[in-house]
């Protein structure tokens, strides 16, 4: 129990000291990260009405194709019942072909009107993009020269000096602890090999004074 207790406090500790250290550094990744997410929002924001847009300029050309044609069919139709004396179809007739002009020429306008608005938004979501992957290098640029920094620190750390302590020393430490572990190997290992062949010869000596029986 005392150890899980001790792991605990220690993840917490080593929470609490990153949590302090980003604060201090004010890490510019983290930073980054979070301008990143926020970016990538909005150009997802400006794609789905991208999209959107491009279905209101298909709906205004199907819509205007529709008023031009109800318009034509109606103009035949007037001038069918003016030939064929329907003077209340033909006024009918007109009235519908005049409407359905009306909304053609409306429905035209918007078209245009949508299609420049389309072209806009499809140029400043390609600049949004290129920004975006821009901003994506840096990232790794950023990212590249804070795993060199990191590195550099770590290794500072080791080949500096510590408190009180000359140039390194700690490697030096390190080189003396392998040469004696080294060395208290090869002192079991030929102990161990000593003991075997003494073993060995004292069991072959018990064989050659055992009496034979004839």
């Amino acid at each position: 129990m005392s150890t899980l207790f001790t792991r605990i406090k220690n993840s917490i500790a080593a929470d609490f000291h990153e949590m302090l250290d980003q604060k201090e550094q004010k890490n510019p990744i983290a930073l980054l990260n979070q301008y990143l997410r926020q970016c990538e929002q909005e150009t997802d924001r400006v794609r789905k009405l991208v999209e959107r847009q491009y279905t209101l300029t298909e709906e205004f050309t199907k819509e205007h194709r529709e008023a031009k044609a109800h318009a034509e069919k109606r103009k035949r139709q007037a001038d069918l019942a003016l030939q064929a004396g329907e003077s209340e179809l033909h006024e009918f007739a007109v009235a519908e072909q005049q409407q359905y002009e009306e909304r053609a020429a409306r429905l035209s306008e918007s078209r245009e009107e949508a299609t420049r608005e389309l072209q806009n938004l499809e140029q400043k979501f390609e600049q949004m993009k290129h920004k975006l992957k821009d901003m994506y290098v840096k990232r790794m640029e950023l990212m590249g020269r804070e795993n060199i920094a990191r590195a550099n620190r770590g290794m500072n750390k080791v080949l500096d000096a510590s408190a009180g302590a000359k140039p390194g020393l700690r490697f030096d430490e390190m080189e003396r602890y392998l040469e004696r572990l080294e060395h208290q190997v090869n002192s079991d290992y030929h102990r161990n090999t000593i003991d075997e062949r003494f073993a060995q010869l004292e069991k072959q000596w018990e064989n050659k004074e055992k009496p034979t029986i004839s």
